[in-house]
């Protein structure tokens, strides 16, 4: 994939990616559950992306980026490594902010989600892929490949697991070709479903 080149983010690539993953998600089935206004939608969820990267995933130093040969940021992807997937209490506090204004008065679903997800996930060690999306525009070009496949190389490297939840059913089949396989299903009430999906050590 010539002008492809994933690389770690750093704090100064958060407002680009978060624009990025906004626009990667706008058309996701829980997303559009949780923010209904399409309008809305497209405006917050560039805010709610921005504050989970900024005071979660960045810190533990599982988030890259992937760049064309003009150093675009066009994907991004949120891992966590083994034992910090979940976030401290100062985490949520500091995020929260950003997260009361991207959900409003539907916080409440975002909070169920959050908390079905926490109930099923995994008490072995294993990287976590919390997010990961490229822009439409270069969707089909192997951004989302290089993403995947980087972190995955390192995973095999130390023998160690991998998880995520899919909330799209359509990308089901495409975690599947990385290795993963559906443990499970979250389908909070009245929501749409998501997948549990494990890719076990090699």
């Amino acid at each position: 994939m010539n002008g492809v080149h994933v690389r770690p983010a750093t704090r100064a690539d958060v407002e680009d990616l978060s624009r990025t993953l906004g626009r990667a998600f706008v058309d996701d089935p829980v997303m559009r559950w949780m923010l209904p206004d399409p309008d809305q939608r497209r405006r917050k969820l560039r805010i709610l992306f921005a504050a989970l990267t900024r005071h979660h995933h960045l810190a533990h130093g599982g988030v890259e980026v992937v760049t064309d040969g003009d150093g675009r940021i066009g994907g991004a992807a949120l891992w966590d490594p083994p034992g910090a997937w979940r976030p401290t209490r100062r985490e949520e506090l500091r995020a929260m902010p950003g997260l009361l204004w991207a959900f409003g008065r539907s916080l409440q679903r975002g909070v169920l989600v959050e908390d079905m997800m926490k109930k099923v996930h995994p008490e072995e060690p294993h990287w976590y892929l919390a997010v990961i999306g490229s822009d439409p525009s270069v969707r089909g070009t192997g951004y989302g490949q290089a993403l995947m496949n980087s972190r995955l190389d390192r995973c095999d490297a130390e023998h160690a697991p991998a998880y995520l939840e899919s909330s799209n059913p359509d990308n089901v089949p495409y975690y599947a070709r990385f290795g993963f396989e559906v443990t499970g299903e979250i389908t909070p009430r009245g929501g749409p479903t998501l997948f549990s999906m494990w890719r076990a050590a090699r």
